[in-house]
């Protein structure tokens, strides 16, 4: 019997940057995969030689990225608008809500800033923030949701890498009448998402970490039955449902997520993002989730036995592809300078050497950076 061939190994050749680098910066910018840079040069010398004449085609590439994100998080393709970058898809959701004095929005304290300024800027149109950590049991959650109009969360925390289980926070949420917003940029493409079990009312994510994607081209979900309660905070000629007729002076809104894209949007991007979750679609995200996981993992186990801490706590349930480690009296841009030098590429964050491998690294890979790791810490 012919031996399973390990997901690694079956889109190794799609990342040529594994010819030069081991690649463990995912959680920042990950490199492209050759059907998205592809995609993109295609785009490129189309418009090269023909400018605008196959035009409908551009337009094609924004339905398939709509129609590629639905599938991926369980959504319709009328609940997938694109944007610029996450920063964008939080910023239209919380500016776009009829804000009344009052009104409560739960948010947590380790977020990364764009899941964290839109929220506190509600404070001045009297809007009062519930403050929790990420890391509080569920029941300090479900307690600080009754009344509140909305609750903000990452799936997944840019430095501690903590998971959270979007499907009992979403059921708190619905429970309580809680609209419930998921920033899933370090999580969307590395596990699996279903907005309808998690009930989540809105969604948003860069193509450029774990998507595999370029970047400035991201997507917000909103479900359907929620827009109305989302007024778009740009408006362009591309807001309204006559947007094709020029001549039209009805201001009325696209009858789906559309209402909230401004105008022309990242074409090129458009087609770069597309091939990307075309591939992770391919791989399954359930696949590509248990390989990051299984990754990370190893990253976790390896540096504690090398004598590093590690940030926060990991098990099946909450780990993801972030891993955050230190040792006392080594500096971590000294480390990652280190690990650069001999082709390993990771970051430094607030202290810490925050590595995060995707599916197409190897397990031998990340050992050849644990034992660099423990060569340049242990002279």
């Amino acid at each position: 019997m012919t031996e399973k061939i390990p997901l690694w190994q079956q889109y190794r050749d799609q990342f040529p940057v594994t010819k030069k680098l081991v690649y463990l910066n995912h959680a920042a910018v990950s490199p492209l995969s050759r059907r998205s840079a592809e995609a993109m040069q295609a785009l490129a010398q189309d418009a090269l030689e023909n400018g605008s004449n196959h035009y409908m085609q551009w337009m094609a590439a924004y339905q398939g990225l709509r129609d590629a994100t639905a599938r991926m998080i369980n959504a319709t393709p009328a609940e997938i608008a694109i944007v610029k970058n996450t920063s964008e898809g939080i910023a239209t959701v919380a500016l776009g809500i009829d804000w009344k004095p009052g009104d409560i929005v739960v948010a947590f304290r380790e977020e990364f800033p764009a899941n964290f300024y839109p929220w506190k800027r509600l404070e001045a149109k009297g809007v009062t923030l519930r403050w929790l950590s990420v890391f509080d049991d569920l029941d300090l959650i479900d307690e600080a949701a009754k009344g509140a109009r909305l609750l903000a969360i990452s799936y997944v925390q840019y430095l501690s890498g903590y998971r959270v289980d979007l499907n009992r926070i979403g059921e708190i949420c619905h429970r309580r009448g809680c609209f419930f917003f998921v920033d899933a940029i370090q999580g969307m493409g590395a596990f699996p998402i279903d907005v309808r079990a998690s009930h989540i009312d809105a969604l948003a994510a860069d193509g450029h970490k774990w998507l595999l994607g370029p970047e400035g081209c991201g997507v917000l979900y909103v479900r359907q039955e929620r827009q109305d309660e989302i007024d778009p905070v740009e408006f362009g000629w591309t807001n309204v449902a006559k947007y094709a007729d020029y001549s039209s002076r009805d201001m009325a809104l696209r009858h789906d997520a559309g209402r909230y894209e401004c105008g022309t949007l990242n074409t090129i991007g458009c087609f770069g993002l597309q091939a990307a979750c075309e591939l992770l679609l391919e791989a399954t995200i359930e696949r590509v989730g248990e390989a990051i996981q299984a990754l990370g993992d190893r990253i976790w186990q390896g540096a504690q036995e090398l004598g590093f801490e590690t940030l926060g706590s990991r098990s099946p349930e909450t780990g993801a592809g972030i891993v955050c480690i230190r040792k006392p009296g080594v500096e971590s841009p000294y480390i990652v300078s280190r690990l650069k030098d001999a082709g390993f590429i990771a970051a430094p964050r607030q202290g810490w050497v925050r590595i995060a491998p995707h599916f197409y690294i190897s397990p031998a890979e990340v050992d050849s950076m644990l034992d660099q790791l423990k060569v340049l810490t242990n002279p």
